[in-house]
């Protein structure tokens, strides 16, 4: 339509000034090109530019004069390419979290990737980014604001034996006055699909009041690799550990575990069976921690073990020093509905300085240490690094073809 009315214009000066024959030769070419009907094309040319007039009987001719289109002033951008760029490498170092969390952290993240080294900003791109809330992030990154869906793994756990009788019951609610040092406990199976044979898991130990979590791999869930694997987590804690929760399985429901437990001076409890939120904390660090770094793949070799334990170990710090994340502090019923109430988001180890701030002052200045000695870029390329490892070696099992028998581990 712009164009057709470009070619009407640029003919309607010459055919106001020339004869009838003039005109008819202006509407020979102009039709071909418009598709005009000849009297609408005539029209057009005749009274192109000019102001419509209204005439009435005994009243004065009304001009018809279309009221011009308001101007819309628009903001000037505030956030261009050059916010986008840092605020992209924050992000995807981070492990890509969602807005509500990482807006709070960029504060004290900004400082510390600038001293590492890993962002070099002036003074006016650091106020930009330190001003950022929740929504502009979201405005600003629209396109990468899809999650990732990963299929849904099984469950391999196995009821325990009569002895669960003798190990109390805790439920969710219990843990609501817990203490530093209470750990819910869990297992991760990395079985791929396929429950058969040997496989590979991943213990994972998480404390209830601060969201501090340890994970170990196992060559399997024999009782064996499970103590082995508490007592390797229990010299890495920044506290005592005071309390143990696990589910019903026979992993964890056993007399080795007990007697661990009662030298240890730990806690042992129990959930009840079938009511998986009263693991509520652990259970949501399988997916957080476990499952979104290492996925559902199957792991089966001492390699994989062995790279899985390497990973733990930078994961770890990764999760409990820069993963900041919510905590529920109450909820309100209002009719049908349930109001959650959380706080703002912090680390495991921002909780953590709090909780002992007072009790443990030796512990919080060697958590700040190694808080200062930390490059969070530095870990997130080990763990990728770590994962294109544990990558390399699921392509070359595929290559020799699965082994119908998987070798025991030593």
């Amino acid at each position: 339509m712009k164009t057709r009315m470009e070619i009407v214009k640029a003919e309607a000066e010459a055919y106001c000034r020339t004869g009838r024959e003039e005109k008819g030769q202006i509407l020979d070419r102009l039709i071909p090109l418009t598709g005009y009907n000849r009297s609408y094309a005539s029209h057009l040319l005749s009274l192109f530019g000019r102001t419509p007039v209204l005439r009435f009987a005994g009243k004065a001719p009304l001009k018809l004069v279309p009221e011009p289109k308001p101007v819309r002033r628009r903001r000037p951008v505030r956030y261009g390419p050059d916010v986008l760029e840092p605020l992209k490498t924050i992000w995807e170092m981070m492990g890509y979290p969602r807005m509500k969390r990482l807006a709070p952290s960029l504060p004290w993240l900004i400082p510390k990737m600038e001293r590492h080294g890993e962002l070099s900003l002036d003074s006016p791109l650091r106020e930009k980014l330190l001003a950022l809330s929740a929504a502009t992030i979201d405005r600003l990154l629209p396109f990468e604001r899809k999650r990732m869906l990963l299929p849904r793994g099984r469950s391999c756990t196995r009821p325990g034996t009569l002895l669960k009788h003798q190990i109390p019951i805790r439920t969710f609610a219990d843990w609501d006055d817990a203490g530093v040092g209470f750990m819910e406990m869990d297992l991760v199976s990395h079985d791929g699909g396929n429950a058969s044979g040997d496989f590979a898991y991943t213990l994972t130990l998480t404390d209830v009041a601060t969201g501090w979590t340890k994970l170990h791999a196992l060559p399997n869930r024999a009782r064996k690799w499970v103590l082995e694997a508490l007592l390797a987590l229990m010299d890495r804690l920044p506290f005592p550990l005071k309390g143990l929760d696990s589910d019903n399985g026979s992993e964890f429901i056993n007399h080795h575990l007990m007697r661990f437990c009662a030298d240890h001076g730990i806690t042992f409890t129990r959930s009840r069976p079938e009511n998986k939120n009263d693991n509520c904390h652990v259970e949501q660090k399988n997916w957080a921690a476990a499952r979104k770094a290492v996925g559902y793949a199957r792991y089966d070799t001492p390699r994989e073990v062995e790279i899985l334990n390497r990973l733990y170990r930078d994961l770890g710090l990764y999760v409990n020093f820069f993963q900041p994340s919510f905590k529920l502090v109450e909820k309100h019923r209002q009719g049908a509905r349930v109001r959650k109430v959380y706080d703002v988001p912090r680390t495991p180890c921002q909780r953590l300085l709090n909780a002992l701030e007072r009790e443990e002052p030796a512990v919080c200045a060697s958590l700040r240490e190694t808080f200062d000695s930390l490059n969070p870029a530095e870990l997130r390329r080990k763990l990728d690094a770590a994962l294109e490892e544990l990558g390399k070696c699921g392509a070359e099992k595929r290559k020799q073809g699965s082994p119908k028998k998987i070798p025991a581990f030593v």
